[in-house]
């Protein structure tokens, strides 16, 4: 079993919580005494940095969340001068202002370790040559990955997203070992080299890490048979430093987070009530060792459930389940909860459709109406009109039995959906326009 650091990695678990409650005492101290926004979030709920006395007053602290961020744009919830910010990155801002984020010299550092313990984590090594298709850029994606790879000491390829048969090329003339994309990326990386003609058995990769979107298991054996690698997942977000903050081991039971620098809980989205372990909802993380941007129980929207029990690859910290997805990102129809993720793990379980899929919500009068669009295969496309009806009586069978709601279901020609370099989108919700 290959580690980064094994002393980190297989900490006894009250050495674990010992230092995280160290760690997030230094870190109460600093955001109150540093940061405006906490210091008056906090005085508002008549709480002191002395009151954190244990892990268990961590629920005591106020939330922070994305609009924290957006109201404190762009450099309000800094926690050093300027002077000592040495990277800005920022999300998107397609819904508004961007969340910036911001890192010191250390950060950068602690940054690029958890990086190496995730590559290693996956079974990259010095010698690894890993090509990092994820955007370089303000998404912290890119350049996450790519500090991480040189801490490694491996080859990176800076390949960025896009200029996919470039890729292609890339992959078969530098011997990439280690694909690092989105999930939904690889899969068009596989469409795009049937075009070429290349076959997995061309390429010496031998595993990819996937991330930056919620992705099924069906999802993760489509890309294994099909790219002929093992498939790792890879969780992180800009807020709390980018990705790097759990990823899976070479048993793939769950995602490893790394607690010496964060701290997780999981909440019931609707009251924001604690949940014991072992319970699902949405995951809030404390970072305990950021210096630019120390962020207290950030709510990612992300949907998980944590498990500290031992893990057969002889790692302590405790396993996040793979996200099944995000409260933000689920539609409900009908006052039922559907999340992309749920209709993909059905569509991959039944021959003939391809990995590629778009839920429409639409709504006539009061009703709401759901509308899975479904990529078939070349072959079924092109099979008489009654094999392409049973198919989607079959998948609207399976669909309503999974999410206890009726669809209607699309059947739609190969590659007809559009494809994304970066996350794909999987939902159009049009009952707000």
């Amino acid at each position: 079993m290959s580690y980064w650091d094994r002393e980190k990695e297989c900490m006894p678990r009250e050495d674990i919580e010992k230092l995280q409650l160290r760690r997030l005492k230094e870190t109460v101290y600093r955001v109150y005494a540093f940061v405006p926004s906490y210091k008056e979030k906090m005085d508002r709920i008549g709480i002191k940095p002395d009151d954190i006395n244990s892990l268990e007053d961590l629920n005591k602290l106020p939330f922070t969340t994305k609009q924290d961020l957006r109201d404190n744009y762009p450099f309000g919830l800094f926690a050093v001068p300027m002077s000592e910010v040495i990277r800005i990155h920022s999300s998107s801002g397609t819904t508004g202002k961007p969340t910036v984020v911001g890192y010191s010299k250390r950060d950068i550092d602690t940054w690029a370790e958890l990086m190496a313990r995730a590559l290693t984590s996956a079974g990259a090594s010095r010698q690894s040559i890993i090509q990092n298709s994820y955007g370089y850029g303000l998404f912290t994606g890119g350049l996450g990955v790519h500090y991480g790879a040189e801490k490694l000491g491996a080859s990176v390829i800076p390949s960025s997203g896009g200029n996919t048969k470039r890729q292609i090329m890339l992959m078969q003339d530098f011997g990439t070992t280690v694909l690092t994309c989105t999930p939904s990326y690889a899969l068009f990386l596989y469409e795009v080299m049937e075009e070429m003609g290349v076959s997995p058995s061309d390429l010496k990769l031998e595993c990819g890490i996937f991330g930056a979107e919620p992705w099924s298991e069906n999802m993760r054996r489509e890309i294994e048979n099909k790219l002929q690698i093992n498939a790792f997942d890879i969780y992180g977000l800009s807020e709390i430093v980018g990705p790097g903050v759990a990823i899976e081991c070479p048993v793939r039971n769950g995602l490893h987070l790394a607690e010496d620098h964060f701290i997780a809980e999981i909440i019931d989205p609707e009251t924001g009530e604690t949940l014991p372990e072992g319970s699902s909802g949405e995951l809030v993380i404390s970072t305990i060792t950021k210096e630019a941007l120390p962020i207290l129980r950030y709510r990612t929207r992300d949907l998980s459930k944590l498990d500290k029990s031992g893990c057969d690859c002889g790692r302590t910290h405790v396993r996040m389940q793979k996200v099944l997805g995000r409260s933000d990102d689920m539609v409900i129809i009908r006052g039922v909860n559907v999340f992309p993720s749920m209709v993909e793990s059905v569509l991959l379980d039944i021959p003939g459709v391809e990995p590629h899929y778009l839920l429409v919500v639409d709504r006539k009068g009061t009703l709401d109406i759901l509308e899975v669009r479904v990529e078939v295969s070349e072959q079924v496309f092109s099979d008489e009109v009654r094999k392409l009806e049973e198919l989607g009586a079959t998948i609207s069978k399976e669909l309503e039995s999974a999410l206890g709601i009726s669809a209607k279901v699309r059947l739609v020609e190969p590659k007809s959906i559009e494809r994304s370099e970066g996350k794909a989108q999987r939902v159009i919700d049009r009952r707000s326009i």
